[in-house]
């Protein structure tokens, strides 16, 4: 049936932006999600966003950063595309009435990691996401031409003569199938975090959008840099929650049981280095010692200090018996944020005409091998309002941004396997999981990453049980999925770099791999390739 113009999943700050974008012209959209509308990575975001707007700092020294973080592989336009952009996509959103923390009437600015400046606005100390979410949907609900559809499960696209004319959607509440026609779709399903056993990520983010590209002939870069959050909870019962890089940005530091900061063993900046850096002297401490966690020890800061400016971290610990103020706490490391993804030029499009990806699940460049914090929120807005201005320039979907044809497997709608047994579903996602975080995770090498592939192949065909196409069972397919994609490229890049660690290459290699990876449907591995998606 046709609904909307345009067809967006995902209802994070990029899935919305760009929908405000698009009904602002005067475009029918329809947004959908998986969950409650309300429910996205976006939620999450606890820290901040990354913006040049303080006296203290310049466009270009947000630019300067966002490179070194991303370690030689960021494409240098699409990061300049961001910062310079970005300052004036967050004035709008104050217009629109989001409410950052403020010293008087200026704004307050903090620092974390890798940063060479205080930049990092926040909201409610620690609830950045939520309030910018809060904006926007305030700004969404006004437009009559947005219809909003929750508890609706994408399974794929649908393809005419290699274009990309709407989504096949799943009715979670009644099981049944249908097509919404479009003149373009839209991919801002988030993250993959779920595949991986641990992770702070919730429980939507299975790597929908990324799997459903792939299927479709999308080229996806860069999926072997996926970033581990140095510092989430761990806690027995407890949820891996977040601990915000902010928490070391004012002074929180990193111990071992003996009370030592052993991270300045690895790196002279300690635990303001680049995420990876401290993911990894975690991971290497707690291999030392046997341990499951280290300490993130706030003690020595004022106690009222650490309750106003962290209130949601502070009241979580305390909900598991733990009070910052007055005892360290227990971390360790968990996936967070995917770097690679679907790879799109400068606005949003895919290598699949009509196609559209921004947020999380796209690869536009600008993180390179190891994201820099708190630049996510920010790639959100630029790039989604990006994708609603090229669906609006490209009138019928037509994709403009790209030279190549779509893939060979992009001509007809990816044909999705019947229900697979809910049984069968979860042990599948329970053996992904094991895998990609046993093989996948901080540290990686040849031989586990065979045993990672080797594991994944049976899942990535599994036999249909009986029944309809359930929601549990295409998310266990999309995980297995995204998984072998993730080895598949990692396995490739032999050479360290950014969040990308081979324990049997530990050095980097320009030569050899100073570019980005890429694959696509048909191919058994990724690509090393100097290709990289441009505006032309």
């Amino acid at each position: 049936m046709d609904i909307a113009d345009v067809v967006i999943v995902g209802s994070g700050v990029a899935g919305l932006r760009a929908a405000i974008e698009t009904a602002e012209a005067g475009l029918a959209v329809a947004l959908l999600a998986k969950d409650s509308a309300r429910d996205s990575n976006t939620e999450q975001a606890q820290g901040g966003v990354a913006v040049a707007l303080s006296d203290e700092d310049q466009v270009g020294l947000h630019y300067r950063d966002t490179l070194a973080a991303g370690d030689g592989l960021c494409d240098e336009q699409a990061v300049s595309v961001m910062v310079s952009e970005g300052p004036r996509y967050i004035i709008q959103l104050i217009d629109w009435g989001a409410q950052f923390d403020r010293e008087g009437t200026r704004l307050a600015f903090t620092r974390e990691g890798a940063h060479s400046a205080r930049r990092i606005l926040h909201a409610y100390g620690d609830s950045t996401g939520r309030e910018i979410l809060r904006a926007l949907w305030k700004k969404a609900a006004a437009l009559s031409s947005i219809t909003f559809l929750p508890h609706t499960y994408s399974v794929d696209v649908m393809m005419e003569k290699g274009v990309c004319r709407g989504l096949r959607v799943l009715d979670e509440e009644t099981g049944a199938l249908s097509d919404l026609r479009a003149r373009a779709v839209m991919l801002a399903t988030g993250g993959v975090g779920q595949v991986f056993l641990e992770t702070t990520n919730p429980p939507q983010a299975t790597g929908d959008g990324i799997a459903i590209a792939w299927r479709a002939g999308a080229l996806l870069r860069d999926m072997e840099f996926v970033q581990f959050h140095p510092t989430s909870l761990h806690v027995a019962g407890a949820p891996r929650f977040l601990l915000s890089e902010a928490l070391r940005g004012e002074g929180g530091l990193l111990k071992d049981s003996a009370g030592r900061r052993f991270v300045l063993d690895v790196d002279p900046r300690g635990e303001l280095a680049p995420r990876d850096v401290v993911a990894r002297a975690i991971f290497q401490e707690m291999k030392r010692t046997g341990a499951d966690h280290v300490l993130l020890d706030m003690t020595h800061l004022d106690a009222s200090f650490v309750r106003q400016r962290f209130p949601r971290v502070h009241a979580t610990c305390e909900q598991y018996g733990i009070d910052m103020t007055r005892v360290p706490v227990p971390v360790a490391p968990a996936a967070h944020y995917m770097m690679g993804g679907v790879a799109t030029d400068l606005w949003g499009r895919a290598s699949v005409p009509g196609l559209y990806v921004a947020g999380e699940a796209a690869c536009t460049g600008v993180h390179g091998a190891n994201r820099l914090a708190s630049n996510s929120l920010l790639e959100g807005l630029v790039f989604g309002a990006r994708a609603g201005l090229a669906i609006l320039l490209d009138g019928h979907g037509a994709n403009r941004g790209w030279t190549a044809a779509p893939a060979a497997g992009a001509a007809q709608t990816p044909q999705h396997a019947p229900g697979i047994d809910a049984g069968l579903a979860r042990g599948m996602i329970a053996r992904v999981r094991e895998t990609a975080w046993r093989h996948l995770g901080i540290v990686r090498d040849e031989e586990g990453l065979k045993t990672a592939i080797d594991g994944l192949d049976p899942l990535l065909s599994p036999a249909p049980g009986v029944g309809r196409p359930s929601r549990v069972g295409l998310e266990a397919g999309n995980m297995a999925t995204v998984a072998s994609l993730i080895a598949r490229c990692a396995i490739v890049r032999e050479e360290s770099r950014g969040a990308h660690y081979r324990a049997d290459h530990p050095d980097r290699d320009d030569r050899r791999f100073g570019r980005s990876s890429t694959i696509s449907l048909g191919m058994s591995r990724g690509v090393i390739s100097p290709a990289v998606p441009t505006v032309p």
